[in-house]
């Protein structure tokens, strides 16, 4: 997972400066840092180097947090952003002066980092922080091998389905909340004239995005876990009724703007602009929190007045959530470092960025309200019911080695956009299977 960095990643750091529409800003050099006895207890002063892959706006807004923790603790901090994090620690790493603290967006690249050694545990400060304030599922997933070393700063959503609230009114019908209403919504929006749904699937992990939350909520979270490591084949029951399910809307082609043909030429980004134009291609688009900041830095339609969005309508019953996020690592042995992580850890910390906009917190004990907008409260609010009924999973593809879960034209974004072509559940299921195999060297 430490390669270089997937197209979707490139979107969504282009998405992000969208939504904060902050000017560039240059970052700092992190320097070595001494060893030290750890712990999360330092006397003040000092400094510690920070690296991560936020740029532009989202830099500001975390450089923010940062003066806060310096503010608290009188420990200065440099800052370093990288496009392709993974190969920048592994260079520093390699040369003996890795920074003090790394954000990654990885959950594949905490854990080789952890397993090759180049990670530090968390103190006891940090690790209480994370477990008075965060769900177990946040804990779990920054753990390897029952080891915990990550706290979970920035979590996102692709659990969100957004809407033209203009059509939806013509059509005469209201946000879904079942899949079957769903399908009973699309009928009608179609006979209305206008496709019920956009879809960027030129970009294979939009479809992806979609079969993992139908995967989430048909197969429940145990299974979604096995299938993510390989525990179970892609051949399994559970795999076919989730294609199964997934056909219901997308292997319809009046359902698609473009049908299934024109939906494979149409890249994220354009996916959601064509939903959001005047006359709209489609009703509705599929995609996460960040489709809110294309919409607002790429057409003229206003969130939260044109555009709005629905949860992932639940299959089960129950809600759901795939999501993603950051998770802040130690890489060096030091008071200061624990101290930062145990900042980070805090309410405190997340409602520094969350007032600026454009984030969102897995910590359960920030108040919704501190959001800057209705539209990111609903949203935030959403991965926190999921994360303490442990219904949050991380999105499946970045669980997996890169050549099978994230990488065009190839793997699971290529299977599913065979999957989308064709309509043949028994091809695509083999097909995953065999390349699954081969990338997790079974």
């Amino acid at each position: 997972m430490g390669g270089h960095m997937t197209t979707r990643r490139r979107w969504l750091l282009l998405i992000a400066a969208l939504i904060l529409a902050l000017p560039a800003c240059a970052g700092g050099t992190p320097g070595e840092e001494d060893s030290a006895d750890g712990g999360g207890d330092s006397e003040g002063g000092g400094e510690i180097s920070v690296a991560a892959v936020w740029t532009g706006g989202e830099q500001e807004a975390f450089e923010a947090v940062l003066d806060a923790f310096t503010e608290e603790s009188g420990i200065e901090t440099s800052y370093q952003s990288s496009d392709d994090l993974g190969t920048f620690l592994g260079t520093q790493i390699e040369g003996g002066s890795p920074p003090d603290v790394a954000m990654i967006p990885q959950p594949g690249l905490m854990r080789s980092l952890a397993e090759d050694g180049s990670l530090v545990e968390l103190g006891d400060d940090a690790a209480g922080g994370l477990e008075e304030n965060f769900a177990p599922v946040w804990q779990e997933l920054g753990s390897v091998d029952d080891t915990l070393y990550g706290v979970y700063f920035k979590a996102a959503s692709k659990s969100t389905w957004w809407y033209n609230t203009a059509v939806f009114e013509q059509a005469g019908v209201e946000p879904p909340e079942s899949y079957d209403e769903m399908l009973e919504t699309a009928e009608t929006v179609n006979s209305s004239g206008t496709p019920f749904v956009s879809i960027g699937a030129a970009d294979g992990w939009t479809l992806t995005d979609v079969f993992e939350n139908i995967y989430l909520q048909t197969a429940g979270p145990e299974m979604y876990d096995q299938l993510s490591n390989h525990e179970i084949p892609w051949t399994d029951d559970s795999v076919v009724t989730a294609l199964e399910t997934m056909g219901e809307v997308f292997l319809e082609d009046a359902n698609l703007a473009g049908g299934a043909s024109g939906a494979l030429e149409v890249a994220f980004v354009d996916s959601v602009t064509q939903t959001f134009t005047d006359p709209p291609a489609a009703a509705t688009v599929y995609e996460g929190d960040f489709v809110a900041g294309v919409i607002s830095g790429e057409t003229k339609a206003v969130v939260g007045e044109d555009a709005d969005f629905f949860d992932f309508p639940s299959i089960s019953g129950e809600s759901a959530v795939v999501g993603a996020g950051d998770v802040g690592v130690a890489l060096t042995d030091s008071d200061e470092a624990q101290e930062l992580l145990a900042f980070l850890a805090t309410p405190e910390a997340a409602e520094v960025w969350a007032e600026i906009g454009g984030f969102i917190s897995p910590n359960a004990n920030l108040d919704s309200s501190v959001y800057p907008d209705e539209i990111t409260q609903r949203i935030a609010e959403a991965v926190t019911a999921a994360s303490d009924s442990g219904a949050f999973r991380f999105d499946m593809s970045d669980l997996q080695p890169a050549e099978f879960g994230a990488t065009a034209g190839q793997g699971f974004w290529q299977h599913m956009q065979d999957f989308l072509r064709t309509g043949d559940i028994d091809a695509t299921t083999k097909s995953l299977e065999k390349d699954a195999t081969a990338a997790f060297g079974e």
